[in-house]
């Protein structure tokens, strides 16, 4: 079977970014971002989600992490995208309920060519040390436009902000490699309109 990779470059006046992404990998991973929690979710959704990713990405963080982290959502999401071709023989749907200590999330996608975003996430703690934890929203924004995926994203309960962006990024890896899986049974598009 052929390996499902691909390769983006995105260049904005705030930010650079370049990403390798083979869906069909073993979960390695290589990220720079200049921002060192998100290496850090980056580096287990690559892991949890068994594809190989390389990330090498320079944003005006003198100015705010938002302009960084919206981007990466979106380049991702299109790399995905690109990765995934024409659909044809995937699972299409995934999801993951998954505890992360004291955090319990849950994801669910859908490959479907329709964004949307559900995001039911709130803590009493806003900030992981000068990162504001709001911003993983608009990376999963960024994400299910780019990647072309319908996305819902909930904390049923947590309350350390690190465990809580935690559980998000590993139950979207989790939901991720589901979706992405091919299906030996599924032949074509797994749609009845024919066309994803």
């Amino acid at each position: 079977m052929k390996t499902r990779r691909a390769t983006l470059v995105r260049n904005t006046r705030e930010t650079q970014i370049s990403i390798q992404l083979n869906l069909d990998g073993s979960g390695k991973s290589l990220v720079r971002t200049g921002v060192p929690l998100l290496d850090h979710m980056l580096d287990l959704w690559a892991r949890h989600s068994l594809c190989d990713l390389t990330v090498r990405a320079k944003g005006d963080l003198e100015v705010d992490y938002h302009h960084l982290i919206e981007d990466l959502g979106i380049a991702l999401g299109e790399t995905a995208r690109k990765a995934l071709g024409d659909k044809k023989g995937i699972t299409r749907y995934g999801f993951s309920i998954l505890p992360m200590d004291e955090c319990l999330a849950r994801v669910a996608l859908d490959f479907s060519g329709r964004p949307y975003l559900v995001y039911r996430v709130k803590s009493v703690k806003k900030r992981i040390r000068d990162f504001d934890i709001g911003l993983i929203r608009e990376f999963m924004q960024g994400f299910a436009n780019a990647a072309q995926c319908n996305l819902h994203m909930e904390l049923f309960y947590g309350d350390e902000p690190h465990h809580i962006v935690e559980a998000l990024f590993k139950a979207l890896a989790k939901a991720f490699d589901m979706a992405k899986t091919r299906d030996l049974r599924v032949k074509g598009v797994p749609s009845t309109k024919g066309k994803l």
